[in-house]
């Protein structure tokens, strides 16, 4: 098991690389992460939801996602409440305390597709979530070592270098675990080093010879490593030049698989940002209104900051606008949330430029579909995950088909479109149609961002045979 001393230590990274070298090594490895609280979720060959990491982590050990790899997840849609997804299905909105005391009915599920796992492969490789070393919340723990204890399974533990106090981290961590669980670490792994390993050893001898553990090694900083992020949104640099088609998206608070914009961060020929919270929206060419865990208080919000006025004067000077399943949602008449599905019951006007409605149900819609755009001729592949039921006289010209099923709309000028569809950009031909449409001119294509992300897979796992004591490892996996 992988724990970290922080969020965003490098868990979710080296466990990818982990799965990688055993599979490359014709182990018969899985991954697993007890309970994982993530907006970015990808949908699994049975059907379920589970989080966007451990659905990589499957891709690195050669293996469709299942939920078993994800039994837990948690979808935050307030400061103190989430969606609970069990063994990837909705259980319903829990409140924080009301999700603390159900843990150990949820410590079940865990434990139930655990052994499934455990009886399939070889081998499992867990991630932990956040840190063990959060008091508050080691009663009743499900995913860290309150998971590592009854499964009885030895831990790394790994922290990042690059965002300073490294040593502090470890011992930090170290020294507030329990006996039993502070024995059952095996090692330390420092991520994101930049520089010279020699000017580090020191702090390696010291390391050691204060706790007692070894340092299996050090990863260097990766730098343009493209991998599907868990949950927060990529730290990018951006890079303007003139005659790059410019596309906007709105950083929503509740912003939901934004993996979605990943081949536009990367395509050598757009001008791609987040727009922040309290930014002036820039001129763009193309803006799109990304995924929402909770629809109508981000559509309120974007009201708020003044998306409203940005949007119609877009528009106004022959600006294109794209809606990707919640922002599809927006771009109706109506949003009807009778049951209090993502916030309180009741109904919002959408911005009324397509004309539908939604209502949202209990029961989501989680399916991968292939299919094409309306030209019958452009190959389409995604997912759906939304719990919104539309209708209305725009839907009767879709942006897709999949399987003879119409999906998404375009308005009558064509200046507006909207998808339930995410990931439709990830293939290459529907990106090349999409930002033709939106104004870019033909010469550069899409990147293929399967590719890129399996590339960055494999130099995860090229760096733990390189800077990893896998004589060691391999010794924790015949314990």
């Amino acid at each position: 098991m992988v724990q970290g001393c922080t969020s965003d230590a490098g868990k979710s990274a080296l466990v990818t690389a982990l799965c990688r070298w055993l599979h490359r090594r014709g182990v018969r490895v899985a991954p697993f992460k007890p309970q994982n609280m993530a907006l970015n979720s990808a949908v699994s060959i049975d059907g379920g939801e589970i989080g966007r990491a451990q659905a990589v982590q499957a891709q690195a050990c050669g293996l469709p996602p299942h939920s078993d790899m994800n039994p837990v997840l948690l979808k935050p849609n307030s400061d103190t409440g989430a969606q609970v997804i069990i063994q990837g299905r909705v259980l319903g909105n829990m409140h924080a305390l009301e999700y603390h005391a159900y843990k150990t009915t949820a410590r079940a599920a865990v434990f139930d597709s655990y052994r499934r796992l455990a009886a399939a492969y070889d081998c499992v490789i867990v991630e932990g979530a956040g840190s063990p070393a959060e008091i508050n919340l080691r009663a009743g723990d499900i995913a860290n070592m309150g998971f590592a204890e009854a499964a009885d399974c030895p831990v790394i533990l790994i922290a990042d270098i690059d965002r300073g106090g490294v040593f502090a981290h470890l011992v930090g961590t170290l020294e507030l675990l329990s006996d039993t669980e502070r024995a059952r670490v095996c090692g330390f792994v420092i991520n994101r080093f930049r520089g010279d390993l020699s000017l580090l050893q020191s702090g390696l001898d010291w390391l050691e010879a204060r706790t007692g553990k070894p340092v299996l090694g050090v990863l260097p900083y990766l730098h343009g490593l493209e991998l599907a992020a868990e949950d927060a949104l990529p730290r990018v640099k951006e890079n303007h030049r003139p005659g790059q088609l410019r596309v906007i998206v709105p950083a929503l608070p509740r912003i939901a698989n934004h993996t979605d914009f990943d081949a536009l961060r990367l395509h050598p020929a757009v001008d791609f940002r987040f727009v922040a919270p309290n930014e002036i929206p820039p001129a763009a060419d193309f803006i799109i209104l990304p995924g929402s865990k909770s629809v109508r208080a981000d559509l309120a919000w974007l009201r708020a900051q003044g998306w409203d006025a940005a949007l119609q004067k877009h528009l106004r000077y022959g600006g294109k606008l794209l809606g990707i399943c919640g922002g599809f949602q927006m771009l109706g008449n109506q949003i009807h949330d009778p049951a209090g599905l993502e916030g309180a019951p009741g109904s919002s006007d959408g911005f009324g430029w397509l004309d539908f409605e939604t209502t949202l149900a209990p029961e989501k819609q989680l399916r991968t579909v292939r299919g094409t755009l309306a030209d019958g001729v452009t190959a389409v592949v995604g997912y759906e995950i939304h719990a919104g039921v539309s209708s209305g006289a725009a839907l009767a010209a879709p942006l897709c088909v999949f399987d003879g099923i119409a999906d998404g709309a375009i308005s009558a000028d064509d200046q507006i479109r909207g998808t339930y569809v995410h990931g439709i950009f990830d293939t290459p031909a529907a990106a090349d149609a999409l930002l033709a449409w939106a104004g870019l001119v033909a010469g550069t294509a899409s990147p293929d961002i399967a590719a890129l992300h399996d590339a960055a897979i494999d130099r995860l796992a090229d760096a733990v045979e390189a800077h990893l004591d896998t004589a060691a490892l391999l010794n924790m996996l015949e314990r």
